[in-house]
């Protein structure tokens, strides 16, 4: 059981290193560089592309990855201890990658967050308080 975990960690961290590092997507240093700004703007309500929670869940996921107290002691359970942090540390690496990527696309493309007022601003602040028109579907 374990080594299952084990492998599954392994893969959703390989996947999230070939995610970020596929051609056009932003490098590690930008994804980096974008942390701070992401957490002020989650914190502000800016962006809404990743809730307060999320972002709380994603800090404790690196502090007990860091942290010298562990629930699972390697020292102890030797491999069976490291399957806990392997675990974390493949999540945190996903959702990262996730996150980062999403939040430079938005700051990117200028777009307010969903609910902005017209105050916004960015190419997209125009259009941030136009309307939907319905329309029909017309099938061939």
């Amino acid at each position: 059981m374990a080594r299952r975990h084990r492998m599954h960690a392994a893969a959703n961290l390989a996947g999230a290193v070939r995610s970020a590092t596929r051609p056009g997507t932003p490098s590690l240093l930008q994804r980096v560089l974008a942390l701070p700004r992401l957490v002020r703007a989650v914190r502000s309500g800016r962006y809404q592309g990743m809730s307060s929670g999320q972002l709380t869940l994603m800090l404790l996921g690196l502090g007990y990855v860091v942290s010298p107290i562990d629930v699972v002691p390697e020292g102890l359970l030797l491999v069976v201890g490291l399957v806990d942090d392997a675990v974390i540390l493949s999540w945190l690496a996903v959702s990262l990658v996730r996150e980062t990527e999403d939040f430079i696309a938005w700051e990117q493309a200028g777009s307010p967050a969903p609910g902005a007022h017209a105050h916004a601003t960015g190419p997209a602040s125009a259009y941030a308080t136009s309307t939907t028109v319905p329309s029909e579907v017309v099938r061939d």
